[in-house]
């Protein structure tokens, strides 16, 4: 049996679903605005806050001005504590994507005897408590290493919580990789350092990008490991809790914004990149 579709009518919206249908989707679509609004409203209101006149951010928008984004670019405190802070995000991301991807590997192709069991212990650190980390690199760092805080302790600290995302995010893109691509290439003579560089590494590209990024992003806004890990230097979380007795200044917010949109610069790079790789490795295939 068919059911009569007038013309310029969607098929679906004539099934005999139930009456309460458009009810339901204009309720999920509120809800869904509502979500949204809750996740993003925020970060426009740090936006708006930093154009705003007065020194104390918030409502009503009094004025608009640039004098915050000056400010913050003079403040030689504040520059120091975000060079810090993208010195330790940088190093970490290029470290925990070399490691979380070299410890993907054994981990997916390793015939390990309790691969569930290896996984959970390689990724522990993510479900643990900042604070129980901080205290445990800390008495690490300082009782048995005997090493003196600084940023290089701080990178340390972090890589312990952002490895295990990298691990997860490339360990899933192994998982369903085609071990096939590499069988071929070995019977037309690769050698498996070969295979690597042309056939993993360019096909998992996406899942190491990502790992990258999500360390990055990870390490620039971390306090709790970074405040138990770092030396006198500051980085931008612990610039703004010591400046939170005196009261924070829309300068912040403007050091926050420029950083939002350098990271959203650098997504869209990824993105391209991705893109760039795709229509290569298309071409080269054709």
């Amino acid at each position: 049996m068919s059911w009569p579709v007038a013309r310029g009518i969607d098929p679906i919206e004539t099934m005999p679903v139930s009456p309460h249908a458009r009810a339901t989707r204009r309720a999920l679509w509120l809800w869904a605005v509502i979500v949204m609004a809750f996740l993003y409203v925020p970060i426009v209101l740090l936006v708006i806050f930093s154009f705003n006149e007065p020194a104390s951010p918030g409502l009503p928008i009094t004025g608009l001005t640039l004098d915050w984004y000056e400010d913050a670019l003079t403040n030689r405190l504040l520059l120091d504590a975000v060079k810090n802070s993208i010195f330790v995000a940088v190093a970490v991301s290029i470290l925990a994507t070399i490691i979380g991807t070299m410890a993907a590997f054994p981990l997916v192709r390793g015939r390990i005897r309790y691969p569930g069991a290896a996984r959970i212990v390689a990724t522990l650190p993510i479900m643990l408590p900042g604070m129980l980390l901080g205290i445990g690199i800390l008495l690490f760092l300082r009782r048995v290493l005997d090493l003196e805080l600084s940023l290089l302790t701080v990178v340390a600290g972090h890589l312990v919580f952002t490895v295990p995302f990298v691990i997860l995010i490339v360990a899933a893109q192994l998982q369903g990789f085609d071990r096939k691509l590499e069988w071929a290439a070995a019977d037309l003579g690769a050698e498996p350092r070969q295979a690597a560089r042309h056939i993993i590494l360019p096909l998992i590209w996406p899942s190491i990008l990502a790992g990258a990024l999500i360390s990055f992003t990870l390490s620039i806004d971390e306090f709790v490991i970074t405040f138990f890990t770092v030396g006198p230097q500051l980085t931008l979380p612990t610039y703004i809790y010591t400046q939170i007795k005196f009261g924070v200044t829309p300068a912040v917010n403007a050091i926050a914004t420029l950083l939002l949109l350098g990271t959203l610069l650098m997504f869209g790079l990824g993105i391209v990149l991705l893109s760039v790789g795709r229509r290569v490795r298309r071409r080269d295939a054709t």
